[in-house]
């Protein structure tokens, strides 16, 4: 059965989260694992009740798949982590983004949360739309030594929804791609075509000498309409000076477009 396991703080924003669960379990055929880490103020509280009350309400909230409302005490990177080693086939959440409200939950720390689990993640924000059937993935072209787990969650995720997904490189004025980038664009292409899935390779030539990568994905991603960027939660050896920056601002995009990690 194809579990998604979905954290949730029990905010507005989480509400997204759990809307994007649903959507994602109901074209896997699957069911949702609802989890929330209570912490020792929300337990002393009154024992953890309301807590318990407002996650099966969220529970109540999907309609059309099976839901398992969890809540575990603990510190929720933790707690989160321990359970994606569980048989889940992918988490889904929600992000407050660099401004949030709670960034001691979702915000700053989700891209240390996507590297931590063990299972691919689909990251979603509040302003997300709730109306998204995937139709269009972009994947940049990334230079690590194994894409194998990203190329996998990209593969369920458009086979099942009849994604197309655009291959995306960006070229600097001047510059050859380097062996990293142009193995790991063959073998994105390779892929995709045994796994019988629609594709088209984009090169777009940079505006300037920018090595940042996430500014011109996210407009990229704008101007095609995609409904989500698929990236790797780790750096690579060519970009690791600013990969934590460049792939927060992804996780975080202003328009809300849901970002596919793996690593």
């Amino acid at each position: 059965m194809n579990n998604i396991l979905c954290p949730s703080d029990l905010s507005a924003t989480s509400e997204t989260g759990v809307a994007y669960a649903e959507l994602v379990a109901k074209r896997l055929g699957g069911t949702i694992t609802l989890l929330h880490a209570m912490n020792r103020h929300e337990k002393r509280t009154d024992g953890g009740e309301l807590v318990r009350e407002e996650l099966e309400a969220q529970g109540h909230s999907v309609t059309q798949v099976r839901v398992d409302a969890q809540v575990r005490e603990g510190e929720f990177m933790h707690i989160i982590e321990e359970a994606s080693r569980n048989g889940h086939v992918l988490m889904v959440c929600a992000t407050h983004g660099i401004r949030g409200l709670r960034q001691s939950l979702f915000g700053p720390d989700i891209i240390k949360l996507v590297r931590k689990v063990g299972i691919p993640s689909l990251v979603v924000q509040k302003q997300s739309p709730r109306r998204n059937d995937l139709g269009t993935l972009v994947m940049p072209v990334a230079g690590h030594e194994r894409i194998t787990a990203l190329l996998d969650a990209v593969c369920l995720l458009a086979g099942k929804f009849g994604s197309t997904v655009h291959i995306y490189q960006q070229l600097r004025p001047g510059e050859q791609p380097s062996e990293a980038l142009e193995r790991n664009r063959q073998l994105m292409v390779q892929r995709l075509s045994e796994a019988g899935i629609p594709h088209v390779v984009v090169q777009e030539p940079s505006n300037g000498f920018s090595v940042g990568f996430s500014q011109p994905t996210i407009a990229y991603a704008q101007k095609v309409g995609a409904g989500c960027i698929a990236i790797m939660a780790v750096a690579s050896e060519e970009y690791r000076y600013i990969a934590d920056a460049e792939k927060e601002r992804l996780l975080t995009n202003e328009p809300g477009i849901p970002v596919l990690c793996a690593h």
